[in-house]
């Protein structure tokens, strides 16, 4: 059956008229790339089917939280078994004790954690904790961090690692972006002038620990010892953002896999198994100065909510039993060399970012270690490529700026099936 988008492009003119640019979330609009946005009918394992009943293998997993796949048969049925019982309660529940247990014990950094319904609000939650436990106004970020859209957090670096940060959104006042400091990622160099000018009144350095917002780039070696360091010699707190890396890169998150431990810990994505939850945690004391037992802020009747905890808790209890990293990293490694040996065949310059199951291709000849290298790609060349290999049945993220994420349900077959299209992509070129 050749491709159609008919259905898509009719309800998409519907959205539109009801709906900011038609959709609930930018990205999803495809203006980066320039095509026809697509609407989703159904998922199942590692594939979608959009409303045109076009079939893909899914490389977007609901941005990162999918990671058995879709219509994962034990989480519908936790779902499912948990709404037989009534969908919110806003009030505790025995469910939300034993999922912070799990939490707790498989997350390096947790002895306490607090559920809340966002990675927006997991990061802005931690960063009010850090101040309030500090005492401090100042928080330090990386350009091209994204930690959710409070107006604070929607800045990025001007002309210097010193410059204080520049709204990056109408509608964020001036105000709200002052005390937001920006620099490079994988630059200590920068850092420590941050601190040597700053150091006592910065509350915390929040970081992705592997960067998924400007694409896939992990740490260089020594970059998250060196952000441990400094902070610990200046009294402010490390915050690890691990909602994209949470869970994916390795059962305890990167901070297991790299062997560094944060003060505060952000988690998301795949901690609801699909559905909306996040959650903040940290040591006990840090996390005591949030009320009611501090004088730190923070609230939410949906918080745990009865279905979002089960088909976490039905998630993360498969991942322990099952362990599919190991499976993981060999699909993630199969993937990223047969993109960069099909794109050397046809004289492609591409960089390819990995770490574990999240694979960003730069159209670039590399390294990608920071936003202002990730920005070098070649924009209209990605776009293309992400036009072309959508009419071949792949669905990659709609911007060059996302880490595109496997699922053990992926198989041999389905990487095979995607440098297949993506040889044919590049001979186009």
């Amino acid at each position: 059956m050749s491709y159609q988008q008919e259905r898509s492009k009719e309800l998409m003119a519907r959205a539109q008229q009801v709906i900011p640019g038609g959709v609930n979330s930018p990205v999803r609009a495809f203006k980066s790339v320039g095509g026809d946005a697509v609407l989703i009918d159904r998922g199942r394992g590692s594939h979608i089917w959009d409303v045109d009943d076009n079939e893909y293998i899914d490389y977007v997993g609901s941005w990162g939280p999918l990671i058995l796949g879709h219509a994962h048969p034990a989480t519908l049925a936790a779902v499912n078994e948990a709404a037989q019982h009534g969908v919110s309660f806003g009030a505790s529940t025995e469910r939300e004790v034993i999922f912070a247990e799990l939490v707790v014990r498989l997350v390096p950094s947790l002895q306490k954690v607090r559920l809340v319904n966002s990675g927006t609000e997991a990061c802005m939650s931690a960063l009010r904790l850090a101040r309030g436990f500090t005492k401090r106004d100042r928080i330090v970020k990386v350009e091209g961090g994204y930690h959710g859209h409070a107006d604070y957090l929607l800045v990025r670096a001007g002309s210097g690692a010193e410059t204080l940060g520049i709204p990056d959104s109408a509608g964020v006042p001036a105000g709200a972006a002052q005390d937001t400091l920006v620099v490079p990622y994988n630059d200590l160099a920068a850092l420590r002038d941050i601190f040597a000018a700053h150091g006592d009144e910065i509350a915390a350095v929040i970081v992705e620990p592997v960067a998924g917002n400007m694409g896939c780039v992990p740490p260089e070696p020594g970059y998250l010892e060196g952000l441990r360091q400094i902070t610990l010699d200046a009294k402010a707190l490390l915050v690890f953002d691990e909602v994209m890396s949470g869970f994916r890169v390795a059962l305890g998150g990167a901070q297991e896999h790299y062997g560094v431990t944060p003060d505060l810990t952000c988690l998301g994505k795949i901690i609801g198994g699909g559905l909306p939850m996040a959650a903040y945690g940290g040591r006990a004391h840090i996390m005591d100065h949030v009320a009611p037992n501090g004088p730190v802020y923070q609230a939410g009747t949906l918080s745990g909510n009865p279905l979002a905890v089960a088909a976490g808790l039905t998630m993360l209890e498969t991942l322990e039993r099952e362990m599919p990293y190991a499976h993981l990293e060999q699909l993630g490694n199969q993937l990223a060399q047969g993109l960069a040996e099909a794109a050397k065949d046809k004289g492609i310059p591409l960089h390819i970012n990995r770490a574990g199951s999240m694979v960003t291709a730069f159209f670039c000849e590399g390294p990608v270690t920071n936003l202002a290298s990730a920005q070098g790609s070649d924009l209209e060349r990605f776009a293309h490529y992400h036009n072309s290999m959508l009419k071949r049945g792949i669905y990659l993220p709609p911007s060059q700026f996302e880490a595109a994420f496997l699922s053990a349900a992926h198989s041999e077959v389905d990487i095979a099936r995607t440098v297949d299209a993506a040889r044919e992509v590049f001979a186009s070129f």
